[in-house]
C-alpha cells in the first residue's frame, strides 16, 4: 500500500482490460423506463465501439439470465478506484464485532459498544463468538442487514456509526487493512477514504478560540502561536501510527504480504457539519492545511446528515467558510456531500440550492450523492456548469436507496450523464450497506441498461477524477469527448510498453498519467475479450 509519499510501493494502475482501448462516450441513453428525469437528450453521439468491446458487450448480454456468472463478470472487471468511502462504515460488521472482542469492549442494552468494565445490562462483545443470536443481533444493529423492506432506513443507517464508534477509533490501521484487501479483491487499484484527523484536538482548539464571523480573523486566531500547526503534527502522527498498524496487519514487505499492500490510499479529512461553526471551521482549516503539507491527505469533505437542523441552518455559512479557505489553501481539494436530500425529508425551501452553492460558492471539485438535483432552482444551469468544470458526481446507488429511498428512474444518474457531468460509482459505506463495488456496477448495468463500453468509462472516470497530482493522459474533456490520448502519448496502448519518448517523459513523476500504466499481477488481461474478463487476475 502506498500510504505515504515516501513509500517505495509501485504506482497503482488499471489493468489493460479497462485501459487498453478507446472508450465510448458515457452519454448512451438507458432503457425507456430509466430515462433521465427532466433532462434533454444527449446531443453528442457515442463514438464507434471497437470490435473487442463489441465482443465483450455481446458476452455481457449473454449473461443477463445467469446471476452467478454475471456477478463473476463484474467482479473480474477492473473498476478503477473508490472515491466516496467512509473508512469506519466500509469495514464489514463481522470484523468490527471481532475487533470489539479483541479490545475487551462490551455491548450495552442499546447494542452500543462501550469500554469495560461492562455496565449493568451489558455483555462482553466476546460473547458474540459463541452466541450466534447475540452476534446476529449486533450485525442487525450495526448495519442494514435484515432491515425491513419498504421502511425508511435513514435513521437506522446513521445510528449505526454511534453504535460501533468505540471500535473504529481504536483500530484505524486494522480497518484499512480489511478495506484495502477487499478493494483489491474487487479489482480496484485506488482508494480515497474519509477519516477525522486529530478530532479531539480540533474540538479543543475550536473551544479555546470560539466563534468569530470575520473568517480571516478566525483563521488568524487558529494559526497564532503555532496551534493549527500543532494539530497538523498530531494528524500526521495519527497517520504514521495507522500506517504502521496497517503494515503490521498486512505483513507488508514480507513474503506474507496481504493484497492491500499494493493499493494506493489517500485520506480525505472529514468535517462534522452538525457541529458548532467554530469547530466546523477548525476542522476545515486543519484538513486543508494537511492537504498542502502531507501528500497522504488530499481533500476535505463535510459529513453527518445533511438534513439535520444544524446542518440545514449552517449550510450556506459552511459554503462561505470553504470559499474563504480555498483562497488560503489553493492546492487543497474539496469534495462535498451535497444534495443528499429528497422531498419529504426536508422542507421544499431546503431542496433549492445545496448542490448549486457547493458548486458556485465552495467551488467543490466533486459532489457526493447529488440526489436532489432536479428539485433545485435552475438545476439545468448547475448541471451545465458541473459539466463545463468537470465537477464529477460520486454515486453510491445502494446508500441512496437505503437512506433516501431513491432508486431507478427517480435517481438523477442518467440526468447527470445526459448533461455531460462526469459520474463515478462508489460504495459510500459498504460495510453498513452490506454491499461491495461489484454490486454497484452490476446494479447500474441492470437498472440503466448500460453497455460494456459505458461501464468501462465509469471505471476510467473513477481514476480520471481522483485527487492525484500531475497531468492527465487524456485530452480535453473525456466525459464528453471520449478518452483520447494527449498528443505526447497518441498511438500508445495503456498496459503495454511505452515506446514514444514524449510519452515516457509525460509519465515520469506524474501520478495521474501514470495511473493508467499496468503494474498489476501477472496474467492481467491485455484486451477486452470475454476470455480475459472471465479470468481472475
Amino acid at each position: 500500500m502506498n500510504l505515504t509519499s515516501r513509500s517505495s510501493v509501485r504506482l497503482w494502475a488499471v489493468p489493460a482490460a479497462v485501459a487498453a482501448l478507446t472508450a465510448l462516450s458515457p452519454l448512451t441513453a438507458g432503457p425507456a423506463d430509466a430515462r433521465p428525469v427532466g433532462a434533454k437528450p444527449a446531443k453528442s453521439a457515442p463514438r464507434p465501439t471497437t470490435a473487442a468491446e463489441a465482443r465483450t458487450n455481446a458476452y455481457l448480454a449473454s449473461l443477463r439470465n445467469s446471476p452467478e456468472r454475471l456477478r463473476a463478470f463484474f467482479q473480474a472487471m477492473p473498476k478503477g478506484g473508490d472515491l466516496h468511502n467512509h473508512l469506519s462504515g466500509a469495514v464489514s460488521t463481522e470484523y468490527l464485532i471481532e475487533l470489539a472482542a479483541e479490545d475487551g469492549l462490551c455491548i450495552d442494552s442499546t447494542m452500543t459498544a462501550v469500554p469495560a468494565p461492562c455496565p449493568a445490562g451489558a455483555r462482553p462483545a466476546a460473547d458474540a463468538r459463541t452466541d450466534r443470536a447475540f452476534h446476529d443481533a449486533i450485525v442487525r444493529a450495526w448495519s442494514m442487514q435484515d432491515f425491513p423492506a419498504g421502511q425508511n432506513g435513514h435513521d437506522h443507517f446513521f445510528d449505526t456509526f454511534g453504535k460501533f464508534g468505540e471500535v473504529t477509533w481504536r483500530n484505524r490501521g486494522k480497518l484499512l487493512s480489511q478495506v484495502a484487501d477487499n478493494a483489491v479483491r474487487q479489482n480496484q487499484f485506488y482508494l480515497e477514504t474519509m477519516i477525522s484527523p486529530a478530532s479531539d484536538g480540533a474540538k479543543k482548539l475550536a473551544g479555546e478560540v470560539g466563534w468569530d464571523p470575520d473568517l480571516a480573523a478566525l483563521h488568524r486566531k487558529l494559526v497564532a502561536g503555532g496551534r493549527l500547526d500543532a494539530l497538523v503534527a498530531d494528524a500526521k502522527k495519527e497517520a504514521d501510527d495507522g500506517d504502521a498498524e496497517f503494515r503490521a496487519t498486512e505483513h507488508c514487505g514480507t513474503h506474507k504480504a496481504g493484497p492491500g499492500c499494493a493499493l494506493t490510499v489517500r485520506w480525505i479529512s472529514q468535517v462534522s457539519r452538525g457541529s458548532s461553526p467554530e469547530r466546523v471551521f477548525t476542522q476545515m482549516a486543519l484538513g486543508m492545511r494537511l492537504s498542502e503539507r502531507d501528500g497522504r491527505f488530499v481533500a476535505v469533505n463535510l459529513v453527518q446528515p445533511e438534513d439535520w437542523d444544524s446542518s440545514l441552518q449552517n449550510y450556506s455559512l459552511q459554503m462561505r467558510m470553504l470559499q474563504y479557505l480555498r483562497g488560503v489553501y489553493p492546492k487543497a481539494h474539496v469534495t462535498l456531500h451535497a444534495g443528499e436530500l429528497w422531498p419529504g425529508l426536508v422542507k421544499p425551501a431546503d431542496l433549492k440550492f445545496h448542490i448549486q452553492e457547493a458548486v458556485d460558492v465552495a467551488r467543490a471539485d466533486r459532489i457526493g450523492h447529488g440526489v436532489d438535483l432536479v428539485h433545485e432552482d435552475n438545476w439545468q444551469r448547475t448541471a451545465r456548469r458541473m459539466a463545463a468544470r468537470e465537477t464529477a458526481v460520486e454515486v453510491p446507488f445502494t446508500s441512496n436507496a437505503q437512506i433516501l429511498g431513491v432508486k431507478g428512474a427517480e435517481h438523477p444518474f442518467n440526468t447527470y450523464r445526459a448533461y455531460g457531468v462526469p459520474v463515478v460509482l462508489a460504495t459510500d459505506d459498504e460495510g453498513v450497506s452490506r454491499i461491495d463495488i461489484t454490486h454497484e456496477y452490476q446494479y447500474a448495468a441492470k437498472t440503466y441498461g448500460l453497455s460494456y463500453p459505458v461501464l468501462k468509462d465509469l471505471a476510467r472516470a473513477s481514476l480520471e477524477y481522483a485527487f492525484l497530482p500531475g497531468e492527465s493522459l487524456w485530452r480535453g474533456n473525456p466525459t464528453t469527448g471520449g478518452y483520447r490520448m494527449v498528443p505526447a502519448c497518441e498511438g500508445q496502448r495503456p498496459g503495454l510498453p511505452v515506446l514514444k519518448r514524449s510519452c515516457r517523459a509525460l509519465l515520469a513523476d506524474n501520478a495521474k498519467a501514470s495511473s493508467w500504466r499496468t503494474s498489476g499481477p501477472a496474467g492481467a488481461a491485455r484486451a477486452d475479450t470475454p476470455r480475459t474478463l472471465r479470468r481472475r487476475p
